[in-house]
């Protein structure tokens, strides 16, 4: 019943309004890049780019999320546009990239960019900072066309203008939040070499310490971390930090990572996007709470499925589409307008989630899934892939289609546990919907 009514909710309510679990892009929205902003209003704001095809990266709109205590969020939807009836970039029709906002001269300010090199970063304005945002202007970047701005108002309230890939430009911004100062633009404050940088910069201070955070390509090659770098002084020099989260293993298909840190209400959070659909380009916004040692430096944190909650209770609900590992051709694919699933399990596949907060009491496991033609099973283990063995769905040859199964537990766990998923069998399971445990 608590699936069937989420889902009308979502089909009848203008703002969406959603738990903070991880992805906090709801079903069938995929927002990346996420921006976090804080104004005056005390609401935290998650400035992101739309993901709407495997075939390209972005559309031609963005939206954002919204929230004012980290466990319900808000989908503010369509703020500005780059083409069609709402189109506010007269210059191109371009798709856009990840953008940043922020609050000068009495005004929100939406920094955007464009593959295209005619318009390559512009600036929208509103009286609000979900928008709508008009009259997109082109700004100039002195000959560094290139992607991804973002903005840092320091202190003494002098702003500076970021963006770059490969290697990072930044610029102080003049006071009208519109123009650069072109004569201080320095190039190379992050480089590849020295802090594999990739792109997607985002500058905040803490302690007197400025941190910049970025797709940070240290690992596999590929930018799949958000890294970081510290700095006494806002255009640097930068010395390299570390990792503070990797997303390689959400999706089959991931490539890259793109984010943001903040403090809300006394605890830092590093925002991040996972990808879904077996591709690169479907990215959905996620977050973890972090923490700083005494000397400054980030630890790197896990992904989970809990993001800024509490671990999940097991007698709720739990969506498969929630996965924060995955292992072999599986992946999240949308399933309807507002619903997501597991899908593509191959032989030996399996998922990850944590983390579940399990009661001695549980006695059963229920899932919903859909069959393939051909037998196999599901195990259901706690900790790690090879451990104890919760619960095993025995899935009969010639039986296809939907079907909520139901298994008593081998044994009755207590604690917060990563639960995982293991399929055995080709053909065995077409998606898997959700579980939960009585």
């Amino acid at each position: 019943m608590l699936r069937i009514i989420m889902l009308l909710t979502i089909a009848v309510l203008p703002v969406l309004v959603l738990r903070a679990q991880n992805p906090i892009s709801p079903p069938g929205l995929y927002l990346a890049d996420p921006s976090a902003r804080i104004f005056q209003d005390g609401r935290l704001y998650l400035y992101t780019s739309q993901d709407e095809s495997c075939n390209y990266y972005c559309s031609r709109r963005h939206s954002l999320l919204s929230t004012s205590d980290m466990y319900s969020w808000e989908v503010h939807a369509d703020v500005f546009h780059s083409s069609g009836p709402q189109d506010e970039v007269a210059a191109s029709d371009a798709l856009l990239f990840a953008p940043d906002a922020a609050f000068l001269n009495g005004q929100y300010h939406l920094y955007y960019c464009m593959p295209d090199q005619a318009h390559s970063e512009g600036v929208a304005v509103s009286d609000s900072p979900i928008g709508p945002f008009v009259g997109g202007q082109k700004i100039d970047l002195g000959g560094y066309d290139q992607i991804d701005p973002a903005v840092f108002i320091d202190d003494d309230g002098q702003a500076y203008y970021l963006w770059g890939q490969f290697t990072l430009k930044m610029a102080p911004l003049n006071p009208d939040g519109k123009t650069l100062d072109l004569s201080a633009i320095r190039d190379s404050v992050l480089t590849e070499s020295d802090h594999f940088f990739h792109e997607g910069a985002y500058l905040a201070k803490r302690n007197g310490l400025y941190y910049l955070v970025y797709a940070d390509i240290s690992r596999a090659d590929k930018p799949t971390c958000i890294g970081y770098a510290i700095s006494e002084s806002p255009m640097g020099p930068y010395t390299y930090g570390g990792v503070i989260i990797d997303n390689r293993q959400c999706n089959p298909g991931n490539w890259n990572n793109h984010g943001s840190i903040a403090e809300f209400d006394e605890q830092w959070y590093v925002f991040y996007h996972r990808s879904t659909h077996g591709c690169n380009k479907m990215r959905k916004a996620c977050l973890e709470p972090i923490a700083f040692t005494s000397d400054g430096h980030i630890p790197e944190v896990p992904m989970t499925t809990q993001g800024a909650l509490p671990p999940l209770p097991a007698r709720d609900t739990l969506s498969a589409a929630r996965a924060c590992l995955l292992f072999g051709e599986v992946r999240v694919e949308q399933s309807g307008p507002h619903a997501e699933v597991l899908s593509n399990f191959s032989n030996g596949n399996k998922a990850a989630f944590k983390y579940i907060k399990f009661d001695k009491e549980l006695k059963r496991a229920t899932i919903r899934l859909k069959q393939g033609q051909k037998g196999g099973q599901i195990r259901l283990r706690l900790d790690q892939p090879w451990h104890q063995e919760l619960a095993r769905f025995n899935l009969p040859e010639g039986q296809p289609g939907w079907k909520t199964l139901s298994v008593d537990l081998s044994s009755n766990p207590s604690g917060e546990r990563t639960l995982w998923f293991l399929v055995y069998g080709e053909d065995a399971v077409e998606a898997i919907d959700w579980v939960v445990f009585e």
